[in-house]
C-alpha cells in the first residue's frame, strides 16, 4: 500500500470515528434542547469549542496566512448557517425525516462539485450516491410530506454539501489545526448572532453542562479537526458518502441504549450505506486509481 493510500485509509477511519461520535449525540441533544432553546444550545456549544481550539491552536492559526483565514471564516459561516437551518427545520418535522433530509448532502455534494469545480464523476460514484440515498430513506422515512421544515433542512443539507466541497478544495496537509479553529470561531459567531438580542441562555443544570461540554469538545472541536484533516486526503464526494454512516451509528446507539428496536429497515438501510462505502473505498483501489474527482484543483 502506497503512502497516499495509507493516508486515505486513515482518513476514512477518522471520518467513521467522527460519524460514530455524531451518532452518539442524538440522545444527548434531544434531552438538552428539551430544557434550553435550540439556538442558545448551539451558541454555547460552539463558543466553548471555539475558545478551546483558539487556546490550543493559536500558533497554527497565525501561520495560516490571510487567504486561508478568510477561507476558513467563509467555510465556518456556511456550516454555522447550515446548523441553524437544520435545527429550525427539526423543530417543525420528525427527527427521522430531518435525518433523511440532512443526509441528502450525499446527493448535493457531487452535483456541486460538478457545477462549481467542473469535476467529472466516475459511474461507480453515482451508484454509491444512489445506494446511500436509498439507505437513508429506508433508515429514516415512513412517508413524508414536503413542508417548510423539510425545505429548511434540505437547504441545510445543500450548505453542508457546499462546506464539504469547499473544505475538500481548500484543506491543506499540515493546516488542519489552524483551519479547524478558524472555522469554529465563525460557527460560534453565527450561532451567537442567532440568539440576539438577549444573548445565549446557559445550560440549566450539571447534566446539561456535561452534555454540552461533550458536544462542544468531542463532537464539535474534535469532529471539525478530524473532518478538516481527513478532507485534505480524500475527495469531497467520497468523504460525503463515508459521512452518511451517521444515521447507521445513530440507529445502532438507539438500539444498544434501549430507546429503539432493531428492524429490517435498519438492517437493509444500513447495509445499502455500507455497500456504498465499499464501492467508493475499495473498488478504485482494485482498478489501480481513484475516480476523476480525486484530483484537487486550485481555486
Amino acid at each position: 500500500m502506497t503512502h497516499s493510500r495509507r493516508l486515505a485509509a486513515l482518513a476514512t477511519l477518522g471520518l467513521l470515528a467522527m460519524t460514530a461520535v455524531w451518532g452518539s449525540t442524538f440522545v444527548l441533544i434531544k434531552d438538552v434542547v428539551a430544557r434550553m432553546p435550540v439556538a442558545d444550545f448551539l451558541a454555547v456549544r460552539f463558543a466553548i469549542a471555539a475558545l478551546a481550539m483558539l487556546a490550543l491552536f493559536a500558533r497554527p492559526v497565525l501561520r495560516l496566512g490571510r487567504r486561508q483565514i478568510l477561507r476558513g471564516l467563509l467555510l465556518g459561516v456556511v456550516y454555522g448557517v447550515g446548523q441553524l437551518l437544520q435545527t429550525w427545520g427539526l423543530a417543525l418535522i420528525a427527527p427521522s425525516v430531518s435525518g433523511f433530509a440532512t443526509g441528502m448532502y450525499v446527493v448535493f455534494t457531487p452535483i456541486l462539485a460538478m457545477l462549481l469545480l467542473r469535476q467529472r464523476m466516475a459511474g461507480v460514484v453515482w451508484l454509491a450516491v444512489l445506494l446511500s440515498a436509498g439507505g437513508l430513506a429506508l433508515l429514516s422515512l415512513n412517508g413524508v410530506s414536503v413542508d417548510l421544515g423539510v425545505w429548511l433542512t434540505l437547504a441545510a443539507a445543500a450548505l453542508y454539501a457546499l462546506h464539504i466541497v469547499g473544505l475538500g478544495q481548500w484543506s491543506r496537509q499540515g493546516e488542519a489545526f489552524g483551519l479547524s479553529a478558524v472555522q469554529m470561531v465563525a460557527i460560534a459567531v453565527v450561532c451567537l448572532l442567532a440568539t440576539a438580542p438577549h444573548g445565549p441562555v446557559l445550560p440549566p443544570d450539571r447534566s446539561a453542562w456535561l452534555a454540552v461540554l461533550y458536544m462542544a469538545l468531542v463532537a464539535g472541536a474534535g469532529a471539525m479537526l478530524m473532518q478538516t484533516w481527513a478532507q485534505s486526503h480524500l475527495p469531497a464526494t467520497r468523504a460525503a458518502i463515508v459521512m452518511t454512516t451517521e444515521p447507521v451509528f445513530a440507529a445502532m446507539f438507539a438500539v444498544l441504549l434501549g430507546s429503539d428496536v432493531l428492524t429490517w429497515r435498519m438492517l437493509l438501510g444500513g447495509g445499502l450505506i455500507l455497500a456504498a462505502m465499499y464501492l467508493v473505498e475499495l473498488m478504485p483501489r482494485r482498478g489501480g486509481e481513484l475516480p476523476a474527482e480525486a484530483v484537487h484543483h486550485e481555486v
